[in-house]
């Protein structure tokens, strides 16, 4: 999915703090976040991806200005709603005020992808270039490697396509793959020559380079 939260590659937000000797949690009400995430996966409301998708549709504004387990926060909420077990009125008067909720999910548009046949497509040493795709659903495909050329540098096992399993319980396994960029392919000829960034990637989002 497009999106505030794609992040990744993108300046202007100042340095990364890193805090000393950081705590787990931070407060109290984090714990009990984290603690009712685990109680929805166990009880199969949800996995993860329908859970990152639902921090994905938060309101734009929310999310910049919105701590770490607030996003988790918002988006049980958000689940919970949508599979009827509360409903936001129930929340707003037991809290006395205004309970904020992700965007609805889109509609899936054009044929989801396919599995994997039995043998990968690409081979390590591979070319690939990352189709430039831009679904209204989730996608573990960050934006700024879309359109840009690679190496397989590493073939891994076939696993779940995140893109259908937020969506449906449909079977969609897919071989993963490492693949490295040089920096200047990434961010132009300004970037570091010596760098360079590996991002693991489903064979769907891949096409001959």
């Amino acid at each position: 999915m497009n999106g505030v939260h794609d992040l990744g590659g993108t300046d202007g937000f100042g340095p990364v703090e890193v805090e000393a000797h950081e705590p787990v949690f931070h407060s109290a009400w984090e714990r009990v976040v984290f603690g009712l995430a685990a109680v929805l996966r166990v009880r199969r409301l949800t996995n993860t991806d329908a859970f990152r998708h639902a921090i994905e549709r938060m309101v734009p504004a929310h999310y910049l200005s919105s701590p770490y387990y607030e996003h988790w926060l918002t988006a049980l909420t958000t689940i919970l709603v949508e599979k009827g077990i509360v409903t936001q009125m129930e929340l707003e008067a037991r809290v006395g005020g205004a309970v904020a909720l992700s965007h609805p999910v889109h509609a899936a548009s054009g044929t989801p992808p396919a599995p994997s046949a039995s043998t990968p497509r690409f081979a390590r040493g591979d070319t690939v270039i990352v189709r430039n795709l831009h679904p209204f659903g989730h996608t573990r495909c960050p934006r700024y490697v879309r359109g840009k050329r690679g190496v397989i540098t590493r073939v891994d096992g076939r696993f779940r396509l995140p893109d259908v399993a937020a969506h449906s319980a449909e079977e969609c396994d897919q071989f993963t793959y490492g693949v490295r960029f040089d920096a200047r392919e990434l961010w132009g000829d300004a970037a570091d020559p010596a760098a360079a960034v590996s991002v693991d990637l489903w064979e769907s989002y891949l096409e001959a380079g």
